[in-house]
């Protein structure tokens, strides 16, 4: 009896060890959400033919997340062309076409189970990609609004020089990203050094379906932003519909895919003895913390998690 329970307690704890690595798997590749807009005005019932055009155009869209150019635009309509649904979805700039997909797919899941359910305007940012869906056209419209942006809490150890590099940096890169060849990516990464602690990484990006002209216009209206949003902080985010850009004082998007500094990098720190926690004289920030395991690729990220700041 005794060796009978033994074994019972063995396959128990296997299948809870088993349950426990699948569930981190899962975690590790799981989108981390930013935020949701959904209009309270525009609203459709279910089983109505919005609702199953909706669906159409959400099996459609994360079944092209695999494209390319990380951007898709469809639309879904039947002969009452009140019920026409317009959709797209644009990834960073820098993903795989599989993470591309998987934050699509959760996006698709989460608007209309989680965050937007029966509303038929829809916008959802994650950190790898963004949802919008609707039932009037904005394909090759440049749209500012709605719009949100976030901050580092953290503050610059030389806040006027640092955000001087900020503002040439992302302003620099703006051409780049706007002239892109028709049908490519519109986005452009680049890392700097303000000194030898504190590095800058910057990403700004467009949906490929604007202009030159467009696109140029809405990188140059989320810069504005910056002083109001991000001033002196370590890191900022504007977020457009048509346009976002982002800068952080640690790595946040694929390295081997962005330009290389201007000068040369400064020397790694020497190695951590294990399990030692690196640590500043101040309060511990999780924003950062959060910001290095999303660079190690372990995105054991949920909202609740995550410090963001607004306004």
């Amino acid at each position: 009896m005794i060796t009978m329970l033994s074994m019972n307690l063995k396959s128990f704890t296997t299948l809870v060890l088993i349950g426990f690595l699948s569930l981190s798997r899962t975690s590790e590749a799981a989108p981390v959400y930013s935020n949701h807009i959904c209009s309270n005005t525009t609203t459709f019932t279910q089983n109505s033919t919005y609702h199953s055009n909706l669906n159409l155009l959400l099996s459609s869209l994360t079944s092209n997340a695999t494209i390319d150019t990380g951007y898709y635009y469809t639309t879904t309509s039947s002969q009452d062309s009140n019920s026409a649904v317009y959709g797209a979805f644009l990834c960073r700039g820098d993903l795989t076409s599989s993470t591309c997909q998987d934050c699509v797919t959760t996006a698709a899941t989460e608007a209309v189970q989680k965050y937007c359910p029966f509303r038929k305007v829809t916008l959802l940012w994650y950190f790898e990609c963004m949802l919008r869906y609707g039932n009037v056209s904005f394909f090759r419209k440049m749209d500012e609004s709605p719009s949100d942006y976030f901050r580092n809490p953290s503050n610059s150890t030389e806040p006027k020089r640092f955000n001087q590099l900020v503002a040439e940096t992302v302003t620099g890169m703006v051409s780049v990203a706007a002239n892109a060849q028709t049908g490519a990516k519109k986005f452009a990464m680049k890392q700097e050094n303000f000194d030898g602690f504190e590095p800058l990484y910057s990403l700004v990006q467009c949906t490929p379906d604007l202009s030159s002209t467009d696109c140029d216009q809405c990188l140059r209206g989320a810069i504005e932003l910056l002083p109001k949003c991000c001033d002196g902080r370590k890191g900022g985010r504007v977020l457009f519909p048509s346009c976002n850009i982002r800068y952080e004082s640690l790595p946040f998007y694929n390295l081997d895919t962005s330009t290389p500094p201007t000068t040369p990098p400064p020397l790694p720190p020497p190695p951590q003895l294990p399990g030692s926690v690196p640590r500043s004289k101040g309060k511990f920030n999780l924003y950062e913390a959060v910001k290095c395991l999303e660079f190690l690729h372990i995105h054991l990220c949920t909202k609740k998690n995550i410090i963001l700041f607004r306004k």
